[in-house]
């Protein structure tokens, strides 16, 4: 990370088994952060479903900035309906309960469910005023219209390695679309590692490379990508001066 100029990260929490791991990592290095969540994916009979007083407490911890992943994947219902998927919007409320109550950002998953996803951010008070938690649409894979009602609700889009891929120009046309202040880069890694390096282990020394697609994209440097987007990093997370302060 250090020699490919990416000075900071967050470690994102997938379930509560793995929080304790998340989070020591965090807590090892003064540029890692953590959050505190259960990935929709995780069936609740394969790892143990979250409460409320759960992502509570490890939300409260000590360089834990948000609670998710979280919200609604219905890519792969294997043999169940949508209507079987209740268990997942269940979670979902829970997670925006938690943040909430805890004023802080959530880390939205979304895949093959965006109109389910919007309408329960919208129900459950997160309509882009003060008193909602906000947060990102991480691994952003879907259109201009769900970009724009992200943005009406006060979240930012956050892009990952997809928008190198040739494939991917409907995402590409929403990078070049969203504010340069409403705009996140990421790996999702393991997964989903940018071209040159499509295939292989994703890491976040190759975050570049989805900054220099943006800026093309846009038709700015790559370094005016870089600082909006550490900005908007600080600015989401409410870190501002600890970060000045890093000495990668």
């Amino acid at each position: 990370m250090a020699a490919a100029k990416v000075d900071r990260a967050l470690c994102v929490c997938t379930t509560l088994e793995e929080f304790d791991e998340v989070h020591q990592l965090a807590m090892q290095f003064d540029n890692f952060w953590a959050s505190a969540g259960v990935h929709p994916d995780n069936d609740g009979c394969e790892v143990k479903e979250p409460t409320l007083a759960d992502l509570l407490s490890l939300g409260a911890r000590d360089k834990v900035l948000a609670i998710g992943e979280t919200g609604l994947d219905y890519y792969r219902l294997e043999g169940r309906s949508i209507a079987d998927m209740e268990w997942q919007r269940d979670r979902f409320r829970t997670h925006i309960r938690a943040a909430r109550a805890l004023d802080k950002p959530l880390i939205i998953h979304t895949r093959s469910a965006s109109e389910d996803t919007l309408a329960i951010l919208r129900d459950e008070g997160e309509c882009g005023d003060t008193q909602s938690a906000g947060g990102v649409f991480h691994c952003f894979t879907e259109n201009q219209a769900v970009a724009e009602a992200a943005l009406d609700l006060g979240f930012y889009i956050s892009f990952s390695g997809i928008v190198t891929f040739k494939t991917a120009q409907e995402i590409r046309n929403v990078a070049a679309w969203v504010p340069l202040d409403r705009i996140l880069i990421e790996t999702d890694s393991p997964y989903l590692a940018p071209v040159p390096f499509r295939g292989k282990s994703n890491n976040p020394s190759y975050v570049p490379y989805v900054a220099q697609q943006i800026a093309t994209l846009r038709g700015v440097s790559v370094e005016a990508v870089a600082e909006a987007t550490s900005t908007n990093f600080d600015v989401l997370f409410g870190l501002g001066a600890s970060v000045e302060s890093l000495d990668v």
